[in-house]
């Protein structure tokens, strides 16, 4: 049923509107604006009021997995589990992704197409979840980064053949991986695991079918040749050298920047803790790219080693740190990805005809980013998701790990980075 809801502050994707409302229709955004400026034809609804509180889209992580655990041997999980496990799991996952009020969400890469079916049944209702842009198995080369998720190709035509199976499946897009990962055995993450022509046959055929590319890309090399394949989005884009180190290269930012291409650092919960314990600032460099012109998105990596699906707004808490203002971290977490994802004229933004995709959180995210993680509700599609729990804890923020015991968590990390350089 058609429902007001009114706060001190309404974020609403162009604008903060004070004594704010939203009209949320059976679907989609019927109305937004100023409490005194509500049309009358709404003035007979039911009506929420939520003093000292905050109305905004819906969160956006652009980029999860849901097959994989967030826990100390994520990779190793995956790749012991039947489908049916891995089903359950990654419903799971996408459970937790709309429990702390992501009510979109972009999966890079799951085992063969499993995570369609998920797509699928959380849009035919079936199960709860936010709304998920698909990109199934990622394309690697023969034992390269994450290959125990069934795409391998070394060949122009097993490159053709893999793009237009995903097409074929309903793959919303394809992720490649341009350079090797970290949690892949014996793989580099500076090695460039394409050379620029396959990633450019790579874009061709996907542009062909009009499906984006999302490429990993740690290593400077693998970066370049992504950007000049013209890629839609560069997920991690970490400058790592073989040394293991950050070398930021300004003249590629720029030409990223020029391209239009969309990065996603993947900025977690975890990064203060990889600093301590490595010295390695994650991240250090977006100030400087955003300021170069670069269209940066929020995205977690959420499922990998020690990064549960729960603990996405530990990630723009770090951004925040990272020298961004709050409402430009929520713009990355809202209107700039559902850009980045194909959905900017269907979410992210509190506006008549856009999709009912907002949270409720207490107090002001715009002053302390941390509101972000006080949600008193949570509304996907027009419908309000409930937790297990009967209620949202608006009592205190999360925790990294989601785990009472911190010191145990830390070693894990610890461990997980020592082997991750390695």
């Amino acid at each position: 049923m058609p429902e007001v809801l009114t706060a001190p502050r309404v974020i609403t994707g162009d604008e903060t509107v004070a004594d704010g409302a939203v009209v949320v229709g059976d679907r989609t955004v019927d109305w937004a604006g100023p409490v005194t400026a509500l049309p009358a034809e709404y003035a007979s609804l039911p009506r929420t009021d939520y003093p000292d509180s905050t109305i905004l889209p819906g969160l956006i992580d652009s980029h999860v997995h849901l097959g994989l655990d967030g826990g100390p041997e994520p990779a190793a999980r995956m790749r012991a589990e039947t489908d049916e496990q891995q089903l359950i799991l990654m419903l799971h996952s996408a459970r937790d992704l709309l429990g702390v009020g992501v009510t979109t969400a972009r999966d890079l890469g799951g085992r063969d197409y499993l995570a369609l079916a998920v797509r699928d049944a959380i849009a035919g209702g079936l199960a709860r979840g936010p709304r998920l842009v698909v990109a199934a198995s990622p394309v690697t080369v023969t034992g390269g980064h994450c290959w125990f998720m069934g795409a391998e190709a070394d060949s122009e035509d097993d490159l053709r053949r893999l793009v237009r199976t995903h097409h074929k499946h309903g793959a919303d897009l394809i992720k490649v991986m341009a350079t090797g990962g970290f949690m892949t055995t014996g793989s580099a993450p500076w090695y460039a695991q394409f050379t620029t022509a396959q990633l450019a046959l790579v874009v061709a055929e996907a542009r062909r079918v009009d499906m984006p590319v999302a490429a990993h890309a740690h290593g400077i090399e693998g970066i370049r040749r992504a950007v000049a394949a013209g890629v839609t989005t560069i997920e991690h884009c970490s400058f790592v050298t073989e040394t293991n180190e950050r070398r930021f290269d300004e003249q590629l930012a720029a030409m990223i920047a020029e391209q239009g291409i969309f990065v996603c650092p993947t900025i977690n919960v975890n990064a203060p803790y990889v600093a301590e314990l490595t010295g390695i600032v994650v991240g250090e460099h977006l100030a400087t790219m955003r300021d170069l012109g670069v269209r940066i998105i929020a995205g977690t990596d959420a499922g990998i080693d020690n990064t549960p699906h729960h603990q996405y707004a530990g990630g723009l808490e770090y951004l925040v740190k990272l020298g961004f203002r709050a409402a430009d971290v929520i713009t990355m977490a809202t209107t700039e990805a559902a850009a980045a994802l194909g959905l900017g004229a269907v979410t992210g933004r509190l506006a008549p005809g856009y999709e009912a995709d907002l949270i409720v959180v207490h107090g002001d995210p715009l002053t302390d980013i941390a509101a972000l993680g006080q949600l008193r509700r949570v509304t996907a599609r027009g419908r309000d998701y409930v937790p297990d729990s009967g209620r949202f804890d608006v009592s205190a923020p999360g925790t990294p790990f989601a785990s009472p015991d911190h010191a145990v968590n830390l070693d894990l990390l610890a461990r997980a980075t020592r082997r991750r350089q390695v």
